[in-house]
């Protein structure tokens, strides 16, 4: 089984970038920790601050890859082009975000993702990426 983590705009400071919200741990240093704990997974990561970047590699894995795990950050609020790029691909995208966004601003309750995407997890820290990737299996 192929999947990918697609990150979005400013998630390449967690660790660093409000702890309080998004904790103290890197997405480095919990890639480690999600590898160990699917092994028979060839999981792969992405990141960028750019939203063409992040189309460019929905649209490169989105027909051969058996899962993307998605948190497109700020871009779920506003890209309908990231929305469409998940519409244009066949492989399913689970869109996930560290934080619960419905406790927070208003304009963040708001996904234009959602609607496109097979599922959403969210509010569970880093873990709504362990939770998504096992949701894939089942």
């Amino acid at each position: 089984m192929k999947v990918i983590i697609i990150n979005g705009p400013n998630l390449n400071l967690l660790g660093q970038r409000e702890p309080d919200v998004y904790g103290n741990t890197s997405f480095e240093t919990y890639l480690n920790t999600l590898q160990t704990n699917y092994p028979s997974i060839d999981l792969e990561y992405y990141q960028s601050n750019i939203e063409g970047e992040l189309i460019n590699k929905i649209h490169e894995v989105g027909f051969n890859y058996d899962a993307i795990v998605l948190n497109a950050g700020a871009y779920t609020h506003t890209s309908i082009a990231i929305a469409d790029a998940i519409s244009a691909i066949t492989t399913p995208v689970i869109e996930v975000h560290i934080s619960n966004t419905h406790r927070r601003e208003e304009f963040r309750k708001h996904s234009y993702l959602s609607p496109v995407c097979k599922g959403v997890i969210l509010g569970f820290g880093l873990k709504s990426y362990d939770l998504a990737i096992a949701s894939i299996q089942l």
